[in-house]
């Protein structure tokens, strides 16, 4: 829905060079992660894209190389992902990481871990800077760590500080696109709300596309977001 409405607003506003820039976050949030991937990776064939690394992939990734500490990756939704893979199990049957993993490393197609590992960790163009979760206040956007750049809220969030650069992110969910000053969110929890928003970056010019929210969104949506927020930070730390 979100492309089409995208394609639609190209032509409606012809631009010669289109960059589509995708905040990270592609798995472990519903039934469909293989997809997604998938779907990615063919419209990488025919569109200028950059893909960024968001922390879930990373939470991926570090399964792979480390599995006994995958637990919060598994609890995170990484189940999801795996059944997508046509690896299901049980509550009670996750526990057994090692042979887990090695059953994700056998049934994920080489194309996809080649993907993985290729996520950008951010993206800078004109006057944005294009991340997955945010950059911590007073370290050049050259000298930000991978750790910041996946995982940091708060500090950022909080912060209203010249970055530089406009940053554009996403990670921590809001119930529409937040402009502000020194950054732009662009999580708009689609996996609850059904609202996946794209920014639409052009010159001085900014629009918002969004699809329509499903009947997941309720007043308790804020609640959900604040509970993720928390739950987020366990997993990091668990990491």
């Amino acid at each position: 829905d979100l492309l089409g409405q995208i394609e639609l607003d190209l032509g409606e506003h012809p631009c010669l060079d289109a960059r589509y820039v995708f905040m990270g976050d592609y798995i472990d949030r519903g039934p469909q992660s293989r997809g997604v991937l998938e779907r990615l990776q063919a419209f990488s064939l025919s569109h200028t894209a950059v893909f960024l690394k968001g922390n879930h992939e990373e939470m991926l990734l570090a399964f792979l190389r480390d599995p006994p500490r995958g637990l919060p990756w598994i609890h995170a939704g990484g189940w999801r992902t795996l059944a997508s893979y046509g690896i299901d199990r049980t509550p009670e049957q996750r526990a057994d990481l090692i042979a887990i993993a090695a059953e994700l490393r056998s049934a994920l197609p080489a194309k996809h871990l080649a993907f993985l590992k290729s996520l950008a960790l951010s993206h800078g163009i004109g006057g944005y800077h294009l991340v997955h979760a945010g950059v911590r206040p007073g370290t050049p956007l050259a000298l930000q760590s991978s750790n910041d750049l996946l995982w940091i809220r708060d500090e950022f969030l909080e912060s209203t500080a010249d970055f530089g650069k406009i940053i554009v992110h996403g990670h921590s969910p809001v119930a529409r696109v937040d402009i502000r000053v020194n950054r732009i969110n662009t999580d708009t929890g689609a996996w609850r709300t059904g609202r996946l928003s794209c920014a639409v970056l052009e010159h001085d010019q900014r629009r918002i596309l969004a699809t329509t929210p499903s009947a997941l969104g309720s007043p308790a949506l804020g609640h959900a977001f604040e509970r993720l927020r928390r739950r987020s930070e366990r997993h990091r730390a668990g990491l």
